[in-house]
Parts: C-alpha cells; sequence; structure tokens
C-alpha cells in the first residue's frame, strides 16, 4: 500500500474530526439545513440569498453564511475523505492477499455509514443520537486508519513482560478511552458540558440529584432531557475519565519497564495529562470554543496513540 496515500488519508481524517467538533461547538451544524448541498446549491456563495433571507428573519438562529460555509467546508473534506478511502479499498483488493482487505473493506463501508449519519444529522435536527454516532463513527474512521498504517510500515517491536499481560491491558485501555470518547460525544449532543460548573464538586455538592434511568435513553431531540439526566450524563463522563487516567497510568508504568517502549509510554502520560487540564479547563472557564476544541482533538490523539500501542503488541514476536 503506498504509504504516502495512507499517512495523508490519516491526517485528513484527524482533520475532518477536529474540524466537526468545531463545527458542532460553535452551533453551525445546521448552517445550511439541507444535505449535500446548501439549499440545493453546491456552494453557500450560490445560496446567498437563501442564506440571507433565514439570517434576517431569526439573527439568532442557527443559519448564518460563516456558519454555512463552515458546515460545507467540513463536508468537502470529508467527502474528499471517502474517495481516498475508497482509493485504499480499491488498492488493497487489487495488492493485498485476501486475508488482509478486509480492514480495508471495513473502513469503506464505515465512511458510507458517515455519510449517511452525516446526512440524518441535519434531517433529524441534531437529534442527540444522531450527532453522537455520528461523533463515535469519525472516530472509528479515523481509529481504523490508524491501525491501517501502523499494520503496513511498523516494523515488529519488542513484546514487553510475556503476551498476556501488556497485550490484554493495552485492549483493556483503548476500550476505555473508546468508551470515554462515545459519553463524551454524548455529553456534547445533549449540550451537558456545563451541567456540573464547578471542580471537583457538582453544582456545589459531590452527588447532585442526578437522574441516570433518562440520561441515556436514545430517542429524545434535542433539548428534550431535564437538568437531573444532563448532571447524570455529566458525572458518568467525570468518573469514566478517572479509570481512563487509572488505566493509562498502568499502561505506561508496564510500557516504561520494557525496552524501547520508553517513549511511547512517556507520549501516553503526556496526552492523558493534557486532556485532563482541559477537561478541566471546559467545566472552569465556562466551555470557551478553543479549550473545547482543543479537547477533541486530544481525544482523538490519545486514540490513536493506543491504536498504535495496540497495533505494535499485535506485530511483536511471542
Amino acid at each position: 500500500m503506498p504509504r504516502a496515500l495512507l499517512l495523508s488519508t490519516l491526517g485528513l481524517a484527524f482533520t475532518v474530526v477536529v474540524l466537526g467538533a468545531y463545527v458542532r461547538l460553535s452551533d453551525a451544524g445546521l448552517g445550511c439545513p439541507d444535505w449535500p448541498g446548501c439549499y440545493g446549491q453546491a456552494t453557500p456563495w450560490h445560496a446567498v440569498e437563501e442564506i440571507s433571507a433565514a439570517h434576517a428573519a431569526d439573527p439568532q438562529g442557527p443559519v448564518s453564511h460563516a456558519k454555512a460555509w463552515k458546515e460545507m467546508l467540513h463536508r468537502y473534506l470529508a467527502g474528499t475523505l471517502g474517495l481516498l478511502i475508497l482509493a485504499i479499498a480499491w488498492l488493497a483488493w487489487r495488492r493485498l492477499p485476501p486475508n488482509r482487505r478486509g480492514l480495508p473493506s471495513a473502513l469503506l463501508a464505515l465512511v458510507i455509514f458517515q455519510a449517511l449519519l452525516g446526512m440524518w444529522t441535519v434531517t433529524e435536527q441534531l437529534k442527540p443520537m444522531v450527532v453522537a454516532s455520528h461523533l463515535a463513527g469519525g472516530m472509528a474512521t479515523l481509529a481504523l486508519l490508524g491501525w491501517l498504517v501502523t499494520r503496513e510500515g511498523a516494523r515488529p517491536a519488542i513484546r514487553p513482560m510475556g503476551r498476556v499481560g501488556p497485550v490484554g491491558l493495552a485492549r483493556g485501555v483503548l476500550f476505555l478511552v473508546a468508551l470515554q470518547i462515545g459519553l463524551g460525544g454524548w455529553v456534547s449532543a445533549n449540550y451537558a458540558a456545563l451541567a456540573c460548573p464547578d471542580l471537583p464538586t457538582c453544582q456545589g455538592v459531590w452527588w447532585p440529584e442526578a437522574d441516570f434511568s433518562s440520561a441515556f435513553g436514545l430517542s429524545h431531540p434535542l433539548g428534550g432531557l431535564p437538568a437531573q439526566a444532563l448532571a447524570a450524563i455529566h458525572l458518568a463522563h467525570r468518573l469514566a475519565a478517572l479509570l481512563v487516567l487509572a488505566g493509562v497510568l498502568t499502561l505506561a508504568w508496564r510500557l516504561a519497564r520494557a525496552e524501547g517502549w520508553g517513549g511511547a509510554a512517556g507520549w501516553l502520560l503526556t496526552m492523558v495529562f493534557i486532556q485532563i487540564l482541559l477537561g478541566m479547563g471546559n467545566v472552569l472557564l465556562g466551555l470557551p470554543l478553543p479549550i473545547a476544541v482543543a479537547h477533541n482533538a486530544g481525544a482523538a490523539a490519545l486514540l490513536l496513540s493506543l491504536v498504535w500501542v495496540n497495533a505494535r503488541l499485535a506485530r511483536s514476536p511471542s
């Protein structure tokens, strides 16, 4: 597989994920209220009159020229990403043996489903279940691309301290981070980031009234949850962050004791502590847009780092 194609696709996927977070957090998800174009046009420039009329009718609404361009730029880049993944899948079927075609084929299927989720995000008016699924799908695309890049280019590394322990631990930590990203997407999709505006307490107490029974239902519209459910979503994200921190610390300690893995251990520690600080900044500073976007980018970077560690361990000699 051409390494330049794989790396450029991975870089574009990271950009699309971060830009998607920026679009969502700047309330531009309905900047163009139809799909795939903007008011039936290929670009917002061709829909100036429609956008101006919608903005004049509701100046505080979701439609404006700036928001339309944000949304369409994300669609253009996502479409380009889809074409690159199509090229990867096509090359895989032409050049790779059958046992190595599964991952590129899964990537192609996933990116097609992502396009559908992008459409439903707009047509379903930012329904939380669809928005969170779209974010999760973007992260999954990034993770699979990261695994493919590592698999096709990484040299075998020394397996630290036996097969079962480190590999099982690394997979467990990867699962925790994936779960935490899913919870973070649910927080963002339901606008629950400021349901607990203080640290380390929540609403001035250690455990506020929280409605976990309705917090994770999948059918409610945007804004359809009570404050107690939003607090439950936020608390779940905080508690999962502690599990991720404990998992990464344990994995980094195991890797640091093995020859050749000190750099990976240091990188994981750096990434997880940056994420903790960014999460605290979001709460204490009232969710400023640059920090909120950086928090999403940090989650993507931590996910990719753990994918790299797991892929390298999987290729190591027993």
